[in-house]
């Protein structure tokens, strides 16, 4: 894939773009799968759908790696925290819990 800094033109740069939007959400279908994943395990395990300190250890992650990477860690902890959110809500409907 062509490097931003690269690309001479907008057309150029929407190609890259495009193509990162292509990425990112077969990324998020990944993520979602180990989502559906979580909803099979976590019952044998006793676990709720939401895991309070689980939830925080990912947002540390996540803004730990926006640092390492000039992303703004705030806007990805915001991403995060929908992203986590529709997770545990999707985990709550199968498991017939209150996801707390």
């Amino acid at each position: 894939m062509q490097d931003p800094a690269d690309c001479q033109t907008m057309t150029e740069l929407r190609v890259v773009i495009d193509g990162l939007d292509r990425e990112l959400v077969r990324l998020l279908a990944r993520r979602q799968a180990c989502i559906d994943r979580a909803i099979a395990l976590k019952p044998a395990e006793g676990l709720p759908a939401r895991i309070p300190d689980r939830v925080e250890d990912v947002v540390a992650k996540v803004r730990a790696e926006a640092t390492r990477n000039g992303v703004d860690p705030d806007l990805l902890e915001t991403l995060w925290r929908q992203l986590i959110d529709w997770s545990i809500a999707r985990e709550a409907r199968v498991l017939g819990d209150d996801g707390g």
